[in-house]
């Protein structure tokens, strides 16, 4: 019998599931994705991404069974905004999105783009508004509202996008949003950890004020420059916040945005909270927008690292040779293919063990004695330290050869 920690595809931990935690949770019974590759992601130093490239990565999103698409910001941009017309058109499942300043004329462009929804920001923290814009926080406010209202009268669905957020004092903040939802308009607020500088537990505190001071949708927009923007996500939520805004890979300026794979797969085999997304596409879809972004990742990326299932460590690689039959979950988290991952794999480096020259020698119909074992385990050692590097098949054959040589030799 499967458990929610534990089922075929994912073996976590039983205390994800204690009733003392989970009774607190008020998780909504539709939670999407909003990715904002193709606008905050391209924000990233050095990225760019050409009009045709930003349709292909949007029918990536879209097969990967992304709830909303923010496709940019056309008033600023007009190879983007023939790229959100492009999109638009498309007749994609997933609901298309544009970004404005709080400027009343954007949000006629974004309406002519075809788009469903606006995302329409403006500083929350009155020091923002003052050190960055120069403005005077009655302008900020006047803007706000002039610009919700123009939305609504478009027919958009509109998401006020506040900036800085969670630098903002508190009940500043909720006066702020206050005035603009009442005299102004927002079908749903998004609440900004621009900088990255909040909590899990002060971010899921303040959405659960904002839900009750307001009665409106909630949505979480952090960056990840301490690290906690996965947890300060699933941890708004948790609080009732109903939409989660991601990239592909964690794309973004300085420390990056919040990463698709990692928020879609902590609730999947966390909490067990399934919402849609196709996870056994998360490899190929990253490869191909960092291709596009000229980005690299560090091969034990989460999720989607290219190495992250190989196997060096002699004590994993016994692991692995023990249990991969009947209890495959046992040195992982869960299996390769539901997130698109290539098979685990025993390589050989400086790190290898018996259990790996076990592999390889049943791999390549090698028979050896457990002495003949052990020496080519420290020739593998000897040059896995020489080219600092891990051996390839013919580079182990050459070590294989020579300890067999040698071996000969004393007979």
């Amino acid at each position: 019998m499967q458990e929610p920690w534990k089922t075929d595809k994912w073996f976590t931990s039983p205390w994800n599931y204690l009733p003392e935690l989970t009774k607190n949770y008020a998780f909504p019974s539709n939670i999407k994705i909003h990715d904002v590759t193709l606008r905050d992601g391209e924000q990233q130093t050095a990225v760019v991404f050409r009009r045709e490239e930003k349709v292909a990565i949007a029918k990536k999103l879209d097969s990967l069974g992304i709830h909303r698409i923010e496709a940019g910001m056309p008033a600023v941009s007009a190879q983007d905004k023939a790229a959100i017309s492009d999109i638009a058109a498309l007749g994609l499942k997933a609901e298309i999105f544009g970004f404005a300043r709080c400027i009343p004329s954007e949000v006629k462009v974004i309406k002519e783009c075809g788009c469903k929804g606006i995302v329409i920001e403006i500083p929350a923290s009155d020091h923002m508004i003052k050190y960055g814009y120069g403005w005077p926080i009655e302008r900020a406010m006047k803007a706000s509202i002039e610009t919700t209202l123009a939305a609504k009268e478009a027919g958009l669905y509109t998401v006020f996008f506040t900036i800085d957020s969670t630098r903002t004092e508190l009940n500043r903040f909720l006066d702020i949003v206050d005035q603009v939802a009442t005299e102004g308009h927002m079908d749903a607020l998004s609440m900004a950890d621009t900088m990255g500088v909040t909590t899990p537990d002060a971010y899921a505190h303040v959405v659960k004020k904002v839900i009750e001071r307001l009665k409106k949708p909630v949505e979480a927009h952090c960056h990840m420059d301490f690290g906690l923007g996965i947890a300060n996500t699933i941890a708004a939520l948790q609080a009732g916040a109903s939409v989660a805004h991601t990239t592909v890979t964690g794309l973004g300026e300085r420390a990056g945005n919040v990463p698709t794979e990692e928020v879609v797969m902590s609730l999947l085999a966390l909490y067990g909270k399934d919402i849609g997304i196709k996870t056994e596409k998360f490899v190929e879809v990253s490869k191909f927008v960092m291709d596009l972004a000229k980005v690299t990742q560090p091969p034990n990326r989460p999720i989607v690292g290219d190495k992250l299932y190989d196997i060096e460590s002699g004590i994993i690689a016994g692991w692995f040779r023990m249990a991969r039959k009947e209890h495959p979950l046992e040195y992982i988290p869960f299996t390769p293919e539901l997130v698109g991952q290539k098979p685990v794999n025993i390589v050989l480096g400086k790190n290898s063990g018996p259990p790996s020259m076990d592999e390889w020698c049943e791999k390549l119909g090698i028979t050896a004695t457990d002495e003949e074992k052990m020496a080519i385990l420290q020739g593998v050692k000897a040059k896995s330290f020489e080219k600092k590097d891990l051996l390839t098949t013919d580079e182990f054959k050459v070590v294989v050869a020579s300890v067999m040589q040698k071996a000969k030799a004393t007979v």
